[in-house]
């Protein structure tokens, strides 16, 4: 394990973006092995910063409205995790320092603790749901599809490497939660969640 010396504070100044190194389709894990971009490692903390972003996109959505502004405050939150979740990815079991940002237990609890308060604060759930309702709802689902993809994709990795930390654990809870987020946000804003209609008519058929 690297000692103190050797950690590399994540607080960065970077003042050339490209740098030609990954031109031919290999890429550099945080302890500097060199690894094929289409790898299950990289596929899998790709996938987590594709999440970040749709997440991002919701909290942007979250913050337009006073109704909604806590939900702002989680998501940024989450975005802070779903980095060191990154982080972790993004460095072999062998490399992880100490110091070094991870998920733990106590973020899988608090997501967990908010599902619980933010469940209790909308209508018992009737029937399948459809993406809709608002804006924020849709992106939540979206983030949450994402967020399953990634889990899959950890698992995957999961069973070949080491990933360290809960990165399995914390995705399954995030998803979840997203889920309720996305209810929660319509009934928030008033908004009608939109059921799921398994006999209705489709193609013209009637």
């Amino acid at each position: 394990m690297p000692d103190e010396k050797t950690y590399h504070d994540p607080h960065v100044a970077l003042t050339r973006i490209y740098t030609r190194g990954g031109d031919s389709g290999e890429t550099s894990l945080a302890g500097g092995q060199r690894v094929r971009k289409d790898s299950a490692r990289i596929e899998c903390y790709g996938t987590v910063d594709e999440l970040n972003a749709f997440v991002g996109m919701a909290r942007v959505s979250a913050a337009e409205d006073g109704r909604t502004a806590r939900l702002a405050e989680i998501l940024l939150r989450i975005q802070h995790e779903l980095f060191n979740l990154g982080s972790l990815l993004a460095t072999l079991p062998g490399d992880l320092h100490p110091k070094q940002p991870r998920v733990t237990q106590a973020e899988v609890t608090q997501l967990e603790k908010e599902m619980d308060e933010m469940g209790a604060a909308t209508p018992p759930l009737r029937s399948f749901v459809l993406p809709g309702g608002s804006r924020l709802n849709t992106e939540l689902h979206a983030a949450r599809t994402v967020c399953r993809r990634a889990e899959r994709l950890a698992v995957s990795l999961a069973r070949e490497e080491e990933t360290g930390g809960e990165v399995v654990r914390y995705l399954n809870r995030l998803s979840d939660a997203l889920f309720v987020y996305s209810r929660w946000a319509n009934a928030a804003l008033g908004a009608a969640e939109v059921l799921w209609a398994p006999n209705e008519a489709s193609s013209g058929r009637r």
